[in-house]
């Protein structure tokens, strides 16, 4: 069983930066595939970034070359550094976790099991 809590998310302008946090509890954060996502209103939830038990990562091409995600196995802790944001990177930003089975990463919601609440990360034009 994991639990995640996202942190970090605020009002940045455009061209901005900005870096969010996830908190992860259990003992095999190391061994799960985690991941982020996106949800704007009126939209569906949308892939973000990925990263592999091993540190491979993956990310949307939308978000290629501006964010970065990353992980601390020792504080079960994974960011998203996002840089050059965009008014269209306005979202709830979800971070989730897969089964310590699959130490891989994917794209699809459905292949994550574990969800936090979720952090709004809002950018002004």
């Amino acid at each position: 069983q994991v639990q995640v809590v996202e942190s970090g998310g605020g009002l940045v302008q455009a061209g901005g930066s900005l870096r969010i946090s996830c908190a992860a509890s259990g003992r095999t954060f190391s061994s799960n595939a985690m991941g982020w996502f996106r949800q704007a209103p009126g939209k569906e939830r949308e892939f973000v970034a990925a990263i592999s038990r091993s540190a491979n990562t993956d990310y949307a091409d939308s978000v290629k070359g501006r964010f970065t995600i990353s992980r601390d196995n020792a504080k079960n802790t994974m960011y998203l550094q996002m840089n050059s944001l965009k008014p269209e990177d306005t979202a709830v930003y979800y971070c989730a976790a897969r089964s310590s089975y699959f130490g891989f990463t994917s794209r699809r919601p459905g292949d994550y099991g574990y969800w936090g609440q979720g952090t709004q990360v809002t950018v002004s034009s």
